[in-house]
């Protein structure tokens, strides 16, 4: 009984350590799928973190720590979209600068937030399920922001393959000229999903500081947004698998935590790599399927959109 009980408190952490994850690599999915690439999440993650920590810490309101977050994420992305699309900047160097923006800018907001604690955002309590052995906190025992997570993975995939915007969005991704030849406005499409990507993001690093790590840190999203770009990546482009691959990563996470406190004979420094090293040979491993990559990225992912007419 005590070992179950063990493995649901590991996989408790492991999705909570995976939602951050599935927030930002759903929100650049939608981005990708309508032709952007924005390298920006790390930032929008960032921004979206100290913004909702600083509104949570100012007001006591976590729906309006949440929003916050979402906000500022959107904030971010409006400045890539005004660089890459209004003013046909390169997307990658524009989303790299957007990361160091994000990176510099995040400090110097929370720079009097740092150290201070919250209570973070409430548990669910279903009276009479919450409670069950095992599974009760498996199932019943997580925030709100975990479900929201899951029930946008859902929704994201319900959005791309069963209704006209989502196919309209995945044609712009695939050729933004035909699209536009037929009058689809290219621009407006791709703006508005660079701006979901930036709430997605920035809600996102709203989890790490109001639940995750109740309390606000310079860098403390410790380069989730490059694992959420490399999830995106691992999935196909397909948002179920966004789901399991984020989980697979929190799990790794977890694991390697869970060893130190088990006083593994290992290094710290080494298990500390290891979701990143992970995150390392799956890209290698799916880089070598190019047929499949091929096949799944939008055509257009990274390319700018010239308007003729």
């Amino acid at each position: 009984m005590e070992g179950a009980t063990t493995a649901v408190a590991i996989a408790v952490a492991m999705i909570a350590a995976a939602t951050p994850l599935i927030f930002a690599a759903l929100g650049e999915l939608v981005t990708e799928k309508s032709g952007m690439l924005n390298l920006g999440v790390e930032g929008m993650m960032l921004v979206g973190a100290v913004s909702g920590f600083a509104v949570e810490a100012t007001t006591g309101s976590g729906i309006l720590a949440v929003a916050a977050g979402a906000v500022a994420g959107m904030a971010l992305a409006t400045l890539f979209s005004v660089l890459t699309l209004a003013l046909l900047a390169n997307q990658v160097a524009t989303g790299l600068a957007l990361t160091l923006f994000g990176t510099g800018l995040s400090a110097l907001i929370g720079k009097s937030f740092v150290g201070m604690p919250l209570p973070g955002l409430p548990h669910l309590a279903v009276p009479g399920l919450s409670d069950l052995p095992l599974i009760g906190p498996l199932i019943f025992g997580h925030d709100l922001l975990v479900y929201l997570a899951i029930a946008m993975t859902f929704g994201v995939h319900e959005f791309l393959y069963r209704t006209r915007p989502g196919l309209i969005l995945r044609a712009v991704g695939e050729n933004h000229d035909a699209a536009h030849a037929i009058g689809y406005p290219v621009l407006k499409i791709r703006f508005a999903a660079v701006l979901f990507g930036g709430a997605m993001s920035g809600i996102g690093g709203a989890y790490l500081s109001l639940v995750y790590t109740p309390m606000w840190a310079e860098n403390m999203t410790a380069g989730r947004g490059w694992i959420a770009l490399a999830l995106v990546v691992f999935a196909t482009w397909k948002p179920a698998r966004v789901l399991a691959g984020a989980w697979l990563f929190g799990g790794v996470s977890i694991l390697a935590l869970h060893a130190q406190g088990s006083g593994v004979a290992v290094p710290s420094q080494f298990l500390n790599m290891l979701p990143y090293l992970a995150t390392i040979l799956v890209l290698v491993l799916i880089s070598r399927d190019r047929t499949r990559i091929r096949l799944n990225a939008p055509a257009c992912l990274g390319r700018s959109f010239y308007p003729t007419v």
